[in-house]
């Protein structure tokens, strides 16, 4: 059943980059081309409206990055948030990562309903009294005030990147956390904001001889050493921090299928995704037209394989034109590692369950997702005769594509991010 929560005119600034749960799914943030991260927070549970549980409202919203100009390299640097990542929380405020193309910063979300009156060398408006009016000493106490959030920057991660930042990711040790760009990963300890810790370098010394980028990398859901990272030429490299490792790593890669070889097949194999399963055992990565799951233990090739839109492989011609062949798709596990998600174009997204080898295609558009009406599945037509509820490959549109999107850490609660729009959508419950 869907709920829309965002909605406005479309601007640059207002679609949406990066979408993220916090570890136990009660807040969501997103954050967007323009700098800004808005915070959605569950609806308690209210006896007289049973329903209402699991309706997303804006609990904060703030300015996170801004433009900034680089003089040095005489080069703008946009102030898109790139990631999201949420700290676990440890007291009653949260704390999460963002990035743009350059600078991670950490950030304080606390709520506030008390302030403080009956200062002594202040008045109740803030100004300075005279000394010597002041005859008798008052006991400051705290009074009750509508509920204020609050975010403010605590750290701030800058200058270690020449590259533009693709990924961040907090170690289970929560005392690290690590970000990397197209050649380079840093580890970073999120009390020292002045040096990191350089755990991956493929800058090659003749940058004419530059073959392949970083895409995207993740720690381990539980093993602090361990990381893995994936490349444009379709690669995955499990990685081991400790000493004794250091120079050994697992190479994850799929022989390309001859028969297959075209012009465009370095393209679509660039990986734009890689995710550790919550169990630890799996990786997904998400390349231009599938997505696929691998056994740590099997280096040589994936273990399932799931077409996407098997049916775009003829039109890689245009594809590539219009630039849509570059598009970086996210995917996503469910909170039991039992089905995944990712998106498509024409606000479709999809859905592959993998124990029943199921899939499932559905749309996210304000037409179709009034408040509690249930997704009808969608199908894509290739060549042949049209069925009525099916879509023709020739009309789909490619400037509406799902990118990002976030599953509930245990719930069936996914949020689908449609340009400028965010869509909640939950199991029906009766």
């Amino acid at each position: 059943r869907a709920c829309p929560r965002l909605g406005a005119p479309q601007a640059w600034s207002d679609i949406i980059s990066t979408v993220e749960f916090n570890h136990t799914g009660e807040l969501l943030a997103t954050g967007d081309k323009g700098g800004r991260v808005v915070i959605f927070q569950r609806e308690q549970e209210s006896k007289n409206q049973p329903h209402r549980r699991g309706e997303y409202n804006v609990y904060s919203t703030f300015q996170s990055h801004e433009p900034e100009f680089d003089y040095l390299k005489s080069l703008e640097i946009e102030e898109k948030i790139n990631k999201i990542r949420w700290l676990p929380q440890q007291n009653a405020a949260y704390f999460l990562l963002s990035t743009n193309d350059k600078t991670v910063k950490l950030w304080k979300v606390s709520e506030r309903d008390k302030r403080p009156e009956g200062y002594n060398l202040k008045d109740e408006d803030g100004r300075l009294r005279d000394p010597s009016m002041i005859t008798v000493l008052r006991v400051p106490v705290l009074r009750p005030m509508d509920l204020m959030v609050e975010a403010t920057p605590r750290r701030v991660f800058a200058n270690a990147h020449t590259y533009h930042i693709n990924s961040i990711s907090v170690n289970s040790d929560y005392e690290t956390y690590m970000s990397a760009d197209d050649l380079r990963i840093n580890l970073w300890n999120f009390e020292i904001t002045n040096q990191s810790f350089n755990i991956v370098d493929i800058k090659p010394a003749n940058m004419e001889e530059l073959t392949e980028v970083i895409t995207a990398a993740e720690f381990h859901p539980h093993h602090c050493n361990t990381f893995v990272y994936s490349s444009s030429k379709g690669t995955i490299r499990l990685c081991d921090m400790r000493a004794a490792a250091l120079h050994s790593s697992h190479f994850f890669e799929e022989p390309e299928d001859p028969s297959n070889r075209s012009f465009f097949s370095e393209i679509i194999s660039s990986i734009s995704d890689v995710k550790f399963s919550h169990s630890g055992r799996y990786i997904m990565t998400r390349d231009y037209l599938t997505v696929k799951v691998w056994d740590l233990n099997m280096e040589n090739r994936p273990i399932e394989t799931y077409q996407v839109h098997d049916y775009l492989r003829s039109k890689l011609c245009s594809l590539y034109e219009n630039d849509c062949i570059f598009d970086k798709f996210e995917c996503v596990w469910n909170g039991s590692d039992s089905v995944i998600m990712t998106g498509s174009y024409n606000n479709f997204f999809r859905m592959f369950d993998r124990n029943t080898k199921r899939d499932v295609t559905l749309e996210a558009s304000r037409e179709n997702s009034k408040p509690r009406a249930i997704l009808k599945p969608r199908k894509v037509c290739v060549g042949g005769k049209r069925r009525k509820d099916e879509i023709s490959v020739d009309s789909l549109d490619f400037s509406k594509k799902i990118l990002h999107t976030a599953w509930h850490p245990s719930e069936n609660i996914i949020a689908v991010a449609a340009t400028n729009n965010l869509y909640i959508f939950q199991d029906k419950v009766n």
